[in-house]
């Protein structure tokens, strides 16, 4: 049984460390403008590296674990997909591209003859 002291104690830690990373990617941010005079390459290398570490401090946290599980799920999801191959792929595409073809030449039949339809009737014919 889970001791309720210790996940309060946990929540507390996961707190603090969330805030304690972007407490570093803000610092991070406005030392990158700060410093504007240096280096953008020194700058942009300073930002990442205080990223990597503000990333994997928050991945510390039981919602850092959460969304890494949820990646890496993902990943497992995206493995099962079966792709198409290239003879489909052309083949569906254009199948699509007939069909818009056609429905755009049908919609424009229909409104070719409601127009005329509507002229005829209120006798409007320019």
């Amino acid at each position: 049984m889970l001791n309720p002291k210790a996940e309060v104690q946990e929540r507390k830690g996961d707190v603090f460390r969330l805030a304690l990373a972007l407490l570093l990617v803000t610092g991070a941010m406005g030392a990158f403008y700060f410093y504007s005079n240096q280096s953008l390459l020194l700058r942009v290398v300073g930002l990442l590296a205080v990223a990597g570490v503000a990333g994997a401090l928050a991945l510390q946290t039981a919602q850092g674990r959460d969304v890494w599980g949820f990646f890496k799920e993902a990943q497992i999801e995206v493995r099962k997909v079966v792709w198409p191959t290239r003879q489909e792929t052309t083949r569906m595409t254009l199948i699509v591209i007939a069909m818009v073809i056609a429905m755009a030449a049908i919609l424009w039949l229909l409104d070719t003859l409601l127009a005329w339809l509507v002229q005829w009737l209120t006798g409007a014919r320019g």
